[in-house]
């Protein structure tokens, strides 16, 4: 059975950070390519950063210079560091898993970004 799990969501004020993590069990992790999407109310589900197998990253223009993805293949983990928080990140943000035999979603961890 596979499972996404994501923690670290919470309230933060604007300017302040969140460390997300994903932690995924039931795939072959190293081989899937890994994703944060966020969906905020009244707006379109988008892709906030992506990695791929041997690590290379991209990020929605938003974001550059202020998140950043990392996946640790040893702990089946995959990260996303927010700093410089806006009030425009508040979002449900989902942890993502793409392979050859799936496509697999976390249920999805709430960042509220807000004074």
């Amino acid at each position: 059975q596979v499972q996404l799990v994501e923690s670290g969501g919470g309230l933060v004020q604007p300017g302040g950070s969140l460390r997300l993590s994903c932690a995924a069990s039931g795939i072959s992790f190293s081989t899937y390519v890994l994703g944060w999407y966020r969906q905020a109310p009244g707006k379109q589900h988008e892709l906030v950063a992506g990695i791929r197998t041997l690590g290379r990253t991209n990020y929605e223009d938003s974001v550059k210079g202020r998140f950043t993805i990392s996946r640790d293949n040893a702990k089946n983990t995959v990260h996303l560091q927010m700093n410089s928080l806006k009030p425009e990140d508040t979002a449900v943000y989902y942890c993502n898993a793409k392979g050859v035999v799936g496509d697999y979603w976390g249920q999805g961890t709430q960042v509220t970004v807000s004074s």
